[in-house]
């Protein structure tokens, strides 16, 4: 029998080796960065070119040894971002305000335009015109070539817009505040995906058609990133942990109780957390599935007397991960394109949602327009229901057209009236309930949390967070949108009017009592860090 043996070279193996688990912003390598106070940078089809203030030089770099190539004089005294038009080189000078366009060859300044801002940083070419970014005021703004005037506006993604580029759909941007790199739809300046900066002080980026890359000024050192690769999330902050559930039942009065079923939702392996151990107390207790596929322990009790306390305990060993979906709208399939099970199931209407209401009908049309990709079909519903609604606990879970036209709900509430838009759109959409860390790693909660999931066709089902997305910032209301800390071990997923758990989740009670008799319920998590082996 003959073998075939296969010989790797060693960059071979590192190649392997770096694309293993890839994810949109892993660094595949990375080189010194020509100066010690580097800030811009750009691609030219072949080099890069990198800005240093302390030497008022450019550097033509090239991108595979890190080697300077060429050198240029900066037209200024405090050079900042680079851009690429396609044959020249332009350069935005923090103090001077302005632009100025640059032969390439010798660094003759061919043309300049004022920066009509007061601290420009970022400077990107889309195409047709350049873009620039005022770090302070935290914006950025497109230009009009022939006298630098703004004619686009967007918001910064979080604190402060350092560098920029273009990779033919979406600006990038970095901040060096936050240590995150952003892609940025260019007509909203909403973030699609967030990454993190391979650095402490992200500065100057650039696209060469398939890699990111980002110059550090505290690193001093350039890298070469993944925009898009096979992994569709990354999993990150592994937190172990002991949750326990306790559903407590006091009966008060002259009378018995006479039958009580005690549901308590059972947690299942999601990518974000394996589930190691469930116990539950007392033993006897039986399990079904409901019409969402929810698993879950019941409790059964008989004849209970007065002045006695039931009950039922779930206790959870888990691992928990933070979990961040990146999302590329184009990669989202076609609403056809989703498994006929899940369109028909996720999309039926409900006590609460009541998607057959004229309001919930002709707002989901409003909202939504024609258009037909899945994802921005659900920024669209997350951008409405956060902008019409304010948090506030009213007292019960009303019906969707109820909730969006008072303007006002829970989490809960704010997930019924997300849903409802959702499905009155043909868009998949259910909840997930969880049990909430609530500050110390060993905490109780008895509040709990509840949120929308969107199915997005190549994506599954992704975490969107209307209520928790309600912030001032993109970089923030992006965090509510395919992403979750470990905070979280979800114990629910539905999709409401289940047959035990009713529209509640963890947990739900079903009992009949003798007259006069008071049933005081209370239901809360305890979380409690489980400490490796060998840990102190």
């Amino acid at each position: 029998m003959r073998k075939t043996i296969y010989i790797l070279s060693l960059p071979l193996l590192l190649f392997i080796e770096l694309h293993i688990n890839a994810h949109p912003g892993k660094v595949v390598r990375g080189f010194p960065a020509p100066g010690k106070f580097c800030t811009g940078m750009c691609f030219d089809g072949k080099a890069l070119w990198i800005s240093d203030y302390q030497t008022d030089m450019i550097y033509r770099i090239n991108p595979e040894s890190g080697a300077i190539i060429s050198q240029i004089s900066s037209p200024g005294f405090w050079p900042m971002d680079l851009a690429w038009d396609g044959e020249y080189l332009w350069n935005v000078d923090k103090k001077q305000k302005l632009i100025f366009k640059i032969d390439p060859e010798d660094g003759t300044i061919l043309r300049t335009l004022e920066a009509l801002c007061g601290n420009p940083e970022g400077l990107a070419w889309d195409g047709k015109s350049l873009w620039v970014s005022e770090a302070k005021k935290n914006g950025i703004m497109k230009i009009d070539m022939n006298d630098g005037t703004a004619v686009h506006k967007l918001d910064g993604a979080a604190k402060s817009v350092n560098g920029l580029t273009f990779d033919g759909s979406y600006i990038w941007s970095s901040d060096r505040k936050q240590d995150e790199i952003y892609m940025i739809d260019p007509k909203t300046g909403e973030v699609i995906i967030i990454l993190d900066a391979p650095g402490s002080y992200s500065r100057g980026l650039a696209w060469d058609g398939r890699y990111l890359w980002n110059v550090d000024s505290q690193s001093d050192s350039v890298y070469q990133m993944i925009r898009q690769d096979r992994e569709i999330y990354r999993l990150s902050h592994s937190r172990k942990a002991r949750v326990t559930l306790t559903h407590q039942v006091k009966v008060y009065g002259q009378g018995i109780l006479k039958q009580m079923n005690a549901f308590i939702a059972i947690p299942w392996e999601m990518p974000q957390q394996r589930i190691l151990h469930v116990h539950f107390s007392p033993d006897e207790h039986s399990e079904k599935m409901d019409r969402w596929h929810q698993s879950m322990a019941v409790f059964q009790y008989q004849n209970i007397p007065s002045n006695t306390t039931v009950q039922s305990v779930m206790i959870v060993n888990a691992e928990i991960f933070a979990i961040r979906y990146y999302i590329f709208p184009d990669e989202v399939g076609s609403l056809k394109s989703i498994p006929k099970d899940i369109r028909q199931l996720y999309t039926s209407n409900g006590s609460k949602y009541l998607i057959d209401d004229p309001y919930i009908q002709n707002l989901a049309k409003d909202i939504v327009g024609d258009e037909q990709n899945p994802y921005w079909m659900a920024r669209k519903i997350f951008d409405y229901v956060r902008n019409h609604m304010e948090y506030e606990l009213e007292g019960g879970w009303n019906v969707a057209p109820v909730v969006l036209k008072r303007g006002t709900g829970s989490c809960s509430e704010y997930t019924i009236s997300f849903i409802a838009l959702a499905r009155a759109a043909g868009l998949p959409s259910r909840y997930v309930g969880s049990i909430v860390v609530r500050g110390d790693d060993a905490s109780l909660d008895d509040l709990f949390h509840r949120w929308p999931e969107v199915y997005l066709p190549n994506y599954g089902w992704v975490p969107i967070d209307p209520q928790g997305g309600d912030k001032s910032l993109a970089r923030d209301r992006a965090n509510s949108i395919g992403n979750l800390s470990n905070r979280f071990l979800i114990t629910t997923q539905g999709g409401g009017d289940s047959e035990y758990l009713g529209w509640y989740y963890n947990y739900n009670t079903i009992y009949e009592t003798e007259p006069q008799v008071m049933v005081n319920i209370e239901t809360f998590g305890e979380w409690e860090p489980v400490k490796e082996e060998g840990d102190g």
